[in-house]
């Protein structure tokens, strides 16, 4: 049997450590709008409560994050991150779930991000919508697909932001997945880059 990459788990341990970073890489404008002197607050028992599916070993890492906005009330932040190797049929409609979900709870709007990490270039879900009787409904969220950073590697090098380096550890293990050596390479290659970028071990 196969040995699974569990990639889940560092993706979310990552995002919760440089979460102001991942905003302001991934999401620069919203990033923008938040009063970052105030310590985002993760709602993790929140979340287990409207969205209990993800305990089952699915391969999601999903974030509830309040943060407060430079002008205005708090703002909570849905993110997911979509880790799993293949498209998901019917990620747009879980992720209108959890919206629906996050406003019956909170009586407010979430912000709903993913960042996606498959390798299928024209796997871009961004939208849920249905239409019944003289009833139509549209959900839009906010996407951002690694494979997009690929022709940007010469800026990715250049960037300080750890996920900068995220993004490119993300790439060379989807283009070495059969290349056991060639991915070893590349691993020492970017641990390398983060010491001379001055993170600690």
């Amino acid at each position: 049997m196969a040995t699974r990459s569990d990639q889940d788990s560092p993706w979310k341990e990552i995002l919760r450590q440089y979460f102001p970073e991942a905003i302001a890489f991934f999401f620069p404008d919203l990033h923008r709008l938040i009063d970052w002197q105030h310590p985002p607050e993760f709602l993790d028992k929140e979340f287990q409560q409207i969205a209990p599916e993800t305990a089952t070993g699915k391969r999601y890492a999903d974030l509830l994050v309040k943060v407060w906005r430079k002008r205005g009330k708090a703002l909570v932040l849905l993110l997911h991150v979509e880790v799993q190797a293949k498209p998901e049929a019917h990620f747009a409609e879980r992720m209108f779930v959890y919206a629906l979900r996050i406003f019956d709870r909170f009586q407010q709007p979430a912000a709903s991000l993913a960042i996606l990490c498959d390798g299928k270039a024209d796997w871009r879900p961004h939208r849920y919508e249905f239409h019944q009787g003289g009833t139509h409904l549209s959900f839009q969220f906010e996407v951002v697909k690694l494979l997009d950073y690929q022709p940007r590697w010469v800026e990715l090098v250049a960037d300080p932001n750890p996920f900068a380096t995220i993004v490119m550890a993300q790439l060379k293990a989807q283009e070495t997945r059969r290349q056991a050596s060639t991915r070893k390479e590349w691993k020492l290659s970017l641990i390398r880059h983060l010491y001379e970028a001055g993170y600690s071990r």
